[in-house]
């Protein structure tokens, strides 16, 4: 088809049938409109090895990179390098005949218990919306479609199909729209996957108000949006509200609902025009590719390392006990042999090869002795003899690295975890251990977080992979060694206990309903409002070097960017990439705020003793809160102070910058409070001189001490005529309000 936007050669049942799937995971070719394959992600390509199969199913899935999965991506906080491994995606995509890769995911980690976090970047949306644009911009250079998901609000798995996520309007824009926002204006994504759950009690892929009003009338979308895999509870609604694509393939009875519903006049033609017009200039632009190549599987492997390494968070160094030096190793864990490195469910990727942690160290370790005990089995039989020959393989050598974390039975898409402890025997064992071997290192492997407090009273050291994906165990031997200075940094908080977090009362919900009752004090913005300690704070993570910042500034710089310049001096002894971190706050707001949001980050690569000046922006919309009044982003005048440090909780240096605002003026009816009227700068005066005009029992009214002047000031002005004694009207005191509007 020349003009994918002409379907004049189409039936209206031809083009009813490119809103489906042929099967699980195509479309139908209609016409010379050619079919797509759409497979899952995110963090590597899982192609089935038949059309027909399964979601779940990873041994039916042909090889492919296991690069790491987002929650160690995050880690990262390198779009640059995020961005590399997009383009990697994409050319195993083309290589396995892949149009559109499933991801990435862009949910809010908004519980630590959420069981498919792993798949998601962060609990902030800023950086969740750098991260989520590089991957986009990566594949999609490629020439394959990326599908960013789950659109909105699939914050919990517990009843996921069908629970309303109950969210307020400013909550919604601030946090969990604001990446999905971003990523669709910078990245442009060729699809959009609507989610499973409702929103305030209208399915996703119903939610004309989301797929339409927001989406593309608000964001200037123009791509596909598909479903989630079957969470279309009614395909005719669901055309109406702005779904493009049904997905997977449900035979025949959609086409036909939808046919029927057209033939009845409940709906327009144009809504099934538009859909196929989408899903048609998509099989247009997939078609334009050159033909694809195999990919280099051992350079992607190598890319997967890289990555991996710059995942990797070193929580804890006491008496810099890593990296390692002339030592005899016990390497301790079942982990350390029977690797975790990727999550469970749709996004479980068959890998092209396995690094495996013991073998790894080594290879690394040289004349170095390495022995080895498993300690525990990731079922947690017959650990206690396990752990008495873990004690003497620590106890006979100089340091002890223990492998610890959540075995795969613990997390996985479909369901959430009722805790983030690490399993009883793991504990114990890393007690044993460290009570025989005072040098002794933990090394964590979770997708969610763990309760890692507890392993910082026994361990001198810690490093915390996430899901590492199929390269990990060599990443980890590289920073265990020194082969690479650990520069990672959470993503998310760590609490020191799950009650600590800001959702902890209102997750998962019940009865089909999950309150978003922290409202925008998600993550480390509820922990810092109520200054709570957490074990670990967002964007904390240490290095085998020091850095020193010094030298701040921030100015606005002109329109609507701010810039925010310091030096950063590396005054370790060995090299080092430091990410810095810069907040803003604002402590006279006058609506509810967090102390301080993420609004810009960057990183600097520094020989021992270098010295650099870091420049950093960001735009002032970066200070907006949603108006609910208005419907719209507003900014608060006023002074702001800005922090750059090492984490939320680690800032070194602190400005301020003066910005003007563009908040709406509130607007004055009856119902407004007599305290809302005064400060008005138009409208209280008219009403203070009206008042005044009609003799002193009115205007006494108004001379009242403090606290009595308090208790007036909250009565709508409507009901504060009652105190004039009649002397004036609800509809002069309208006049007087509709005098002084805009």
């Amino acid at each position: 088809m020349a003009d994918p936007s002409d379907l004049s050669q189409l039936t209206l049942q031809q083009k009813v049938a490119l809103g489906s799937g042929a099967d699980m995971w195509r479309t139908r070719a209609v016409g010379a409109i050619g079919t797509l394959t759409l497979v899952d992600g995110p963090h590597g390509v899982r192609m089935p090895t038949a059309r027909s199969a399964g979601n779940l199913d990873a041994a039916a899935t042909q090889p492919a990179t296991c690069f790491p999965p987002a929650v160690a991506l995050a880690q990262t906080w390198d779009p640059a390098l995020i961005e590399r491994v997009g383009v990697a995606l994409g050319n195993e995509c083309r290589a396995l005949g892949v149009d559109v890769l499933l991801g990435p995911g862009l949910n809010i980690k908004r519980d630590p218990r959420a069981g498919r976090n792993f798949e998601y970047f962060s609990e902030d949306p800023l950086l969740t919306a750098a991260l989520g644009t590089a991957w986009v911009a990566g594949l999609q250079s490629t020439g394959v479609g990326a599908s960013v998901k789950h659109f909105a609000a699939n914050n919990t798995e517990t009843d996921r199909m069908r629970a309303s996520s109950d969210v307020d309007a400013r909550t919604l824009r601030e946090i969990y729209l604001r990446a999905f926002q971003a990523v669709v204006q910078r990245a442009h994504p060729w699809t959009v996957m609507c989610s499973y759950n409702r929103i305030n009690g209208v399915y996703a892929s119903q939610n004309r108000w989301l797929l339409t009003d927001v989406l593309r009338e608000e964001w200037g979308y123009d791509g596909v949006v598909v479903s989630d895999w079957g969470a279309v509870s009614d395909r005719v609604a669901a055309v109406a509200a702005g779904l493009d694509l049904e997905m997977p393939g449900a035979g025949d009875a959609g086409d036909t609902a939808v046919l029927a519903a057209v033939d009845a006049g409940a709906l327009s033609t144009s809504d099934v025009d538009r859909a196929a017009r989408r899903v048609a200039r998509l099989s247009a632009r997939v078609a334009q590719r050159a033909p694809a190549a195999e990919f280099d599987s051992a350079a992607h492997h190598a890319l997967a390392r890289e990555v991996a390494g710059r995942a990797v968070v070193l929580l804890k160094n006491d008496d810099d006990l890593l990296p390692l030096d002339d030592e005899n190793i016990a390497v301790i864990g079942e982990f350390a042999q029977a690797p975790v490195y990727q999550g469970g469910g749709s996004s479980h990727v068959r890998p092209t090869r396995l690094d495996v942690p013991i073998e790894e160290i080594r290879r690394l370790a040289g004349d170095r002795t390495v022995s080895y005990a498993p300690g525990f089995t990731a079922g947690g039989d017959g650990s206690a003899a396990l752990r008495e020959e873990a004690v003497r393989q620590a106890t006979a050598a100089d340091v002890a690295v223990v492998f610890l974390g959540l075995p795969p039975s613990a997390e996985s898409e479909g369901w959430d975890r009722e805790h983030i402890d690490l399993p009883v025997e793991q504990l114990d064992l890393l007690r044993a251990v460290a009570e025989a071997q005072p040098r002794t290192v933990a090394v964590l492997s979770h997708g969610g977080v763990v309760r890692s407090g507890q392993v910082a009273e026994l361990a001198g050291a810690i490093l915390d992979g996430a899901l590492l994906g199929q390269a990990g165990g060599g990443a980890i031997a590289d920073v265990l060694f020194g082969q690479v200075n650990p520069s990672g940094r959470l993503a998310e908080t760590v609490p020191l206990r799950l009650d600590d977090a800001p959702s902890y009362l209102n997750f998962p919900g019940e009865a089909g309903h999950v309150c978003y009752g922290e409202r925008v004090f998600v993550g480390y913005r509820g922990y810092d409002a109520v200054g709570r300690d957490v074990a670990y704070p967002f964007g904390h993570g240490l290095s085998y070097t020091e850095f020193e910042y010094a030298d701040l500034s921030v100015q606005v710089s002109g329109g609507d960017d701010v810039t925010v310049r310091l030096t950063v001096t590396n005054i370790g002894r060995r090299s080092g990439r430091e990410v810095v971190q810069v907040y803003a706050g604002l402590p006279a707001s006058a609506v509810p705020r967090p102390p301080r949001w993420l609004v810009s980050f960057g990183d600097v690569q520094l020989d021992a003793g270098e010295t650099a000046t870091c420049e950093l922006l960001f735009a002032t919309s970066e200070l907006a809160y949603w108006h609910t009044g208005a419907g719209r982003w507003a900014i608060e005048g006023g002074e702001y102070a800005v922090s750059v440090g090492a984490s939320s909780r680690d800032l070194r240096l602190t400005g301020t910058v003066t910005v003007s605002g563009d908040e709406p003026r509130a607007v004055l009816t009856l119902e407004s409070t007599l305290a809302e009227v005064l400060s008005d700068p138009h409208a209280g005066p008219a009403v203070i001189s009206a008042l005044s005009n009609m003799g002193g029992d009115v205007t006494s009214t108004l001379d009242l001490g403090a606290d009595l002047l308090k208790i007036m000031g909250g009565i709508p002005i409507g009901r504060f005529i009652a105190f004039t004694g009649g002397k004036i009207s609800a509809e002069e005191i309208r006049s007087l309000l509709e005098s002084g509007q805009p």
